[in-house]
């Protein structure tokens, strides 16, 4: 049997096409396109390279003037941030002037460049955590280099500050470039306090609506999740995901739902607990343990 490979290409290539048409996703006005996300990426290195200075560049601050490397880094991170926004903002206006695109793109840029010496601070607390926390950790320098919860963390309250400014497309481009390298999952929209604490931190997932207070501490598989998404769309701005108060302790794969779900502060919640209802402060909450059992194994 012969094969008319020009014909078949040409038929797929048709059923794409219609596919396309479809979908009305993949047919751009002229000047209209996405931000790139190596692009962002790049910014994540960027930013963390200013966060840290030292670590994850070839500047040696033994000799650099310290303000020198941070004036020539925010300069660099504003125009390649600036072009990504004005993007983003381009594909989302397209009935708005470019004049009027490009200021709104300078002000949101620098608005967020205001922010970088908080979100440091927040950061170095987030480290004082994890030291705190954590007796397997050595030293900060430790943490900063190789720790997954203090990346995802990190991209996550850079993101979060453009969540809050309202950027399209480019926080969730970044928490998810830190899911995937992490294996955490936090949503830029998260609202999270001071020295948040992730130990190990794989599986983890924290909604969009959640609300964390100060000095939480999570481990490994702890979902902070919506009870229902049967209405999809309907929910969109709702409080979906529960509230963690101060000083909460969450163990391993454990499981808290709902958007009016509390979990009072200096609280514990056991590993493998499934939370659907507000804990009061103060409170230990554990799941039963399985009963054990034990044979004799014969040889």
């Amino acid at each position: 049997m012969e094969y008319n490979i020009k014909n078949q290409i040409t038929q797929i290539a048709d059923r794409l096409s219609d596919n396309y048409k479809k979908q009305g996703l993949f047919e751009f006005e002229v000047d209209q396109h996405l931000p790139k996300r190596e692009e962002i990426i790049d910014i994540l290195n960027e930013m963390r390279r200013i966060i840290f200075p030292g670590y994850f560049g070839t500047e040696n601050t033994a000799y650099v003037s310290l303000n020198s490397f941070a004036g020539n880094t925010l300069a660099g991170i504003y125009e390649k941030l600036y072009k990504q926004i004005y993007v983003a903002l381009s594909y989302h206006t397209l009935e708005k002037q470019q004049s009027d695109i490009e200021k709104m793109a300078q002000e949101l840029t620098l608005n967020f460049l205001e922010q970088i010496p908080t979100i440091q601070q927040l950061i170095l607390k987030d480290i004082e955590a994890e030291l705190e926390g954590d007796p397997a950790a050595n030293s900060r320098e430790e943490i900063i280099f190789s720790y997954p919860g203090i990346y995802a963390i990190f991209v996550y309250r850079v993101a979060h500050e453009l969540y809050q400014l309202q950027v399209p497309f480019i926080p969730r481009i970044m928490t998810e470039h830190a899911h995937g390298k992490t294996g955490i999952d936090i949503n830029p929209g998260a609202t999270i306090g001071e020295y948040f604490f992730i130990d190990h931190g794989t599986g983890i997932v924290i909604g969009e609506t959640t609300v964390i207070g100060k000095h939480v501490k999570l481990y490994q598989g702890v979902t902070l999740g919506a009870l229902s998404l049967s209405q999809g769309q309907a929910l969109s701005g709702v409080k979906r995901h529960p509230t963690i108060e101060d000083n909460v302790v969450i163990y391993a794969n454990a499981t808290i739902l709902g958007g009016e779900t509390v979990v009072g502060q200096n609280s514990v919640v056991a590993g493998n607990s499934f939370v659907t209802e507000s804990i009061p402060p103060n409170t230990k909450v554990s799941a039963y343990i399985p009963e054990l059992m034990l044979k004799s194994r014969k040889t």
